[in-house]
């Protein structure tokens, strides 16, 4: 099937984002292996943390968390999901399913064989990163969450959330006006556009940062993934998606190692989860759960600093 990949020079000199591309082939069934990019930085013996964005950045995301993790001696590891980033990108918007980018991500942290994990979601990086460690979870070492969520539809939720996802339990759902908007919105324009999702969330941003989120996709044949991901939101819970956010989140509730939460204050969409999962998973039972100020749903941008300090304190921690 037909596979794209963006141009090198389209991350040359990119602001604050130094770094060597690696690649590693990321595997799953009924389609070739791929190359995933992923970033490696600091030293290659000390302790790992992979950092997962969600949709639609890429590891420039988190170029100021990787710059503090580094100071504090560690090693990162971040990854581009399939279709974002210097990943490859399939075509066809129908290659790209949920249990897909879990097995891309899970059979790229095999095949560099990382252990002992401290892991750093936001956005999608929580439904793909939470699924690949509950499929291996001796591997990880800890989790910080942020801004993000597990897609359940589950009834439980009523109440919980700011923005109402879920299931009412006689066969009807509830969902919040603005998310339906948005899934409708990528299904429908003809043009996608990251830099100008992260220049009204996280703006005023500057020309050339926001050309660094746009650098990925030269043009709408890129762009399959980045449309595809919004469309994978299960909104019921007969969809796959939602089964594997329950199957998740049965796993998370056998998990005991640390679990941090660090949700910013502006960030409506996912307000309310950091409380479901501080209460859900035993690791986070006396963990120093904190509320990052003056930020929206981009964290790892507008407080990308703080962020790091929060991780590099917490894998301190946490041995």
């Amino acid at each position: 099937m037909p596979v794209l990949r963006t141009p090198g020079d389209r991350f040359v000199a990119l602001p604050d984002f130094p770094f060597d591309p690696h690649y590693v082939d990321a595997e799953t069934r009924g389609i070739d292996p791929l190359r995933m990019h992923y970033v490696d930085a600091g030293p290659p013996d000390a302790p790992v943390v992979v950092l997962l964005h969600g949709q639609p950045t890429w590891s420039y995301s988190y170029r100021h968390v990787i710059a503090v993790l580094v100071d504090a001696g560690l090693r990162v590891i971040a990854p581009d999901h399939i279709g974002y980033g210097r990943s490859d990108k399939l075509t066809d918007p129908t290659d790209y399913t949920f249990k897909r980018h879990i097995d891309w991500l899970h059979s790229a942290i095999r095949r560099l064989d990382l252990q002992h994990i401290t892991l750093v979601v936001q956005d999608w990086g929580g439904p793909i990163g939470l699924s690949a460690l509950a499929r291996d979870p001796g591997r990880y070492a800890g989790v910080v969450a942020t801004n993000t969520i597990l897609h359940t539809c589950d009834p439980a939720l009523a109440g919980r959330l700011e923005w109402p996802h879920h299931a009412t339990g006689d066969g009807q759902v509830v969902h919040q006006e603005t998310l339906l908007d948005y899934v409708a919105f990528y299904q429908r324009a003809p043009e996608l556009v990251p830099s100008l999702f992260l220049d009204a969330v996280a703006g005023p941003l500057s020309p050339d940062v926001l050309a660094a989120y746009d650098a990925p996709f030269p043009d709408r044949r890129f762009t399959a993934g980045l449309r595809q991901m919004i469309a994978l939101i299960p909104l019921t819970r007969n969809d796959v998606g939602a089964a594997i956010g329950r199957s998740t989140m049965a796993a998370l509730a056998d998990f005991r190692r640390p679990f941090l939460t660090a949700y910013s204050d502006g960030d409506p969409a996912t307000r309310g989860w950091d409380r479901v999962f501080a209460d859900h998973v035993p690791g986070a039972e006396g963990q120093p759960h904190t509320t990052v100020t003056g930020a929206g749903h981009f964290i790892q941008e507008q407080r990308g600093a703080e962020l790091g300090r929060i991780v590099a304190e917490f894998v301190a921690r946490n041995g």
